[in-house]
Formats: structure tokens, C-alpha cells, sequence
């Protein structure tokens, strides 16, 4: 469902992303790691369209998304990290608005609607403006306008970022959910999210991938089990007592 080839992007004089390549198919989390400033956002905006690439090429389901772009990106729900929401606008409203944008006809939107409020637990607030929802409650609005078209590859950037225990639970517990039927990309810092929800991940570090597998191939490679040493010597290269590279 989700192709990388060699991927790159430079801006003025520095090669921010370089020569990334990857798969994701449908049924799976792939998580996406890496220190801040690693490549990771740039990657994803990449990917979806908001960045052309230098170098390389990404296919969604088959379709290009630098020369089939609105094809390709009929395939994709994307939720950037500190998404832009119409803060004056109420979350249905809003929710409406994106169904529209995403070219979903007119009789089936209600019914897209429900289905997406229930499922990010938004009900609740549906009659509320953006501007006065706690945090957790944007990101659940961000998912959903990602959703709103029942896209075939998810992606998410630091989908848990800010969230409270509570919140980060719920967010997991639903993109387990929508790993069944969906092919999931996302980035985070957060290395218990790894082990939790993702079935396999790869680390960046200074634009380059450093290391693709399952989590559980990372944790091996520490005889602590710990992943934070492994992802530490990996990201850093360097020597971390009980971690074989």
C-alpha cells in the first residue's frame, strides 16, 4: 500500500532527508523513530504531498504522489503534528467542511460523520468551537478529519504528543483498531508506544534509516531488553554497555 524509494529532500544546503526507503502494507503499524530533527516530519510531508521530493519517489497504493498527486492522495488520511484546525468553527461544522474538501457526496456524509465522531469519541463535543477543546480533544478532531474519507493509508505524526495517560490509552487503543482494515505509518519519540502498538519500526537519525525490524528484534540487541539503550546507540553510534549492533 505504501512505497519509499530512495527518498530524499534538500533545502538550500542541507539534504534533510537521504535516500529513505521503505514498505507498509495494509494490517500494519510502522513505527517511525528518530531524535528531533532526524527527518522524520519532513519525510512524512514528503510522502503525503505537502513537500516535493529531490530525489526518489513515493507510491500510495500504486499511484504516484508526485505525478498522480490527487489520485494519490485520495488514498491517504493525514494528521501533521500541531495540525491547523478552524479554531472558530464547531467540530461537526468543521468535520463537514473536510468531508466536502475530500469530494464525498452529499447523501453520504452524515453517515461518515457519525461513524467518525463515535469512533474518536467526540460526541460529546460536536457542538462545541475547536478554540474551546482541551488538547486531547483537537488531536481526536485532527484523526478525524483524517478519516473522514475512509482512507486506505493513515498517517500520523506524534499522534500522542501532549496527551495525558488517559488520552494516550484511548489513542493507541483506537489506532489498534484501525490497523485491522488500514495501513499506518507513524512518528514518535515515545519508545513504549513502539513496543505497545507498532508490529514493525525504523529509526532515522541526520536524514539517513539507521535500522528497519520489529520491536522485539530492537530489544534483543540489548541483554537489558532495554530498547531506549538500542535506540541510544543507534541514533548516537556509539558504545552503550549491553547493546551488540
Amino acid at each position: 500500500m505504501l512505497e519509499v524509494k530512495e527518498v530524499s529532500k534538500t533545502f538550500a544546503d542541507f539534504e534533510a532527508v537521504k535516500g529513505i526507503s521503505f514498505q507498509a502494507n495494509r494490517g500494519e503499524v510502522l513505527g517511525f523513530l528518530g531524535p528531533n530533527g532526524a527527518g522524520k516530519s519532513t519525510t512524512m510531508k514528503v510522502i503525503t504531498g505537502f513537500l516535493d521530493p529531490s530525489g526518489g519517489e513515493a507510491l500510495i497504493c500504486g499511484k504516484s504522489i508526485t505525478t498522480e498527486r490527487k489520485e494519490a492522495q485520495r488514498f491517504i488520511g493525514y494528521a501533521p503534528e500541531n495540525a491547523p484546525l478552524y479554531d472558530e468553527m464547531y467540530v461537526r461544522e468543521f468535520l463537514t467542511f473536510i468531508a466536502r474538501m475530500r469530494e464525498i457526496e452529499s447523501e453520504r456524509i452524515p453517515d461518515r460523520l457519525k461513524e467518525v465522531l463515535t469512533m474518536c469519541s467526540l460526541n460529546e463535543v460536536a457542538f462545541q468551537k475547536i478554540e474551546t477543546l482541551s488538547k486531547g480533544y483537537k488531536r481526536r478532531v485532527s484523526l478525524a478529519q483524517a478519516l473522514i474519507h475512509d482512507p486506505k493509508v493513515l498517517i500520523l505524526d506524534e499522534p500522542t504528543d501532549g496527551l495525558d495517560p488517559n488520552q494516550k490509552h484511548d489513542m493507541r487503543e483506537l489506532i489498534r483498531k484501525l490497523a485491522k482494515e488500514k495501513c499506518i505509518l507513524i512518528s514518535t519519540h515515545i519508545l513504549e508506544e513502539v513496543e505497545e502498538i507498532c508490529d514493525r519500526c525504523i529509526i532515522i537519525g541526520e536524514g539517513k534509516k539507521l535500522f528497519e525490524g520489529a520491536p522485539h528484534d530492537l530489544k534483543s540487541k540489548s541483554n537489558k531488553g532495554k530498547i531506549q539503550d538500542v535506540f541510544r546507540a543507534i541514533t548516537l553510534k556509539t558504545n552503550v554497555s549491553g547493546v551488540s549492533l
